[in-house]
């Protein structure tokens, strides 16, 4: 919604901080908040500047004017899976930041750098399988709050084993699209 390459006006940042245009005027004379004037007179703030502005004078609306992309990790060595959820993750009304694991080993090196709050974990891939993945994810304390939702084609055994070792739950393969949706939807809440 707040995704536009425009600076802002003072009526943007007006009512994103519900103050009056002239509180905003005010602001920028007083150097508060970095602005610069159009060929017409209009003072036009960056995003840039305005995302500093907040930071700066501590108004807690970052969030509420630029929404951070929820952060999953797909971790599935089968490419036609991962492009089934990545598609079921893009249909959905929220938008989210995704990145790919093809494997264990890799998924835990992205877990550490991409630092997601869900992870869709196949449970039988090589080098470190998702019992693996799981146990290392949720017994270290930088990563234990990171939801799993565990995926796989093997039966009930599988799935047992995978919730002993902290996943938050699993879905059999193949994935109804409605039950993952409102499963990654009940993850996040």
């Amino acid at each position: 919604m707040f995704e536009h390459k425009k600076p802002y006006t003072t009526g943007e940042i007006a009512s994103f901080c519900h103050v009056t245009i002239n509180a905003v005027k005010k602001w920028i004379a007083t150097g508060k908040l970095d602005a610069f004037r159009t060929p017409g007179g209009h003072y036009r703030v960056s995003k840039e500047d305005f995302v500093s502005f907040l930071g700066k004078y501590k108004l807690d609306m970052k969030g509420e004017i630029f929404p951070e992309k929820r952060r999953i990790l797909i971790v599935d060595d089968e490419k036609n899976v991962v492009e089934y959820i990545k598609g079921a993750l893009e249909s959905m009304l929220d938008k989210f930041d995704i990145e790919v694991a093809g494997d264990g080993y890799e998924a835990l090196i992205k877990v550490g750098d991409f630092k997601p709050e869900l992870l869709v974990l196949d449970i039988r891939m090589p080098k470190i399988d998702g019992f693996e993945v799981c146990r290392r994810i949720k017994g270290d304390r930088s990563t234990k709050d990171i939801k799993i939702l565990a995926v796989t084609a093997y039966g009930k055994e599988d799935i047992n084993k995978i919730l002993q070792c902290g996943a938050d739950y699993c879905l059999s393969k193949p994935i109804k699209l409605k039950d993952f949706q409102e499963n990654v939807q009940r993850l996040l809440d």
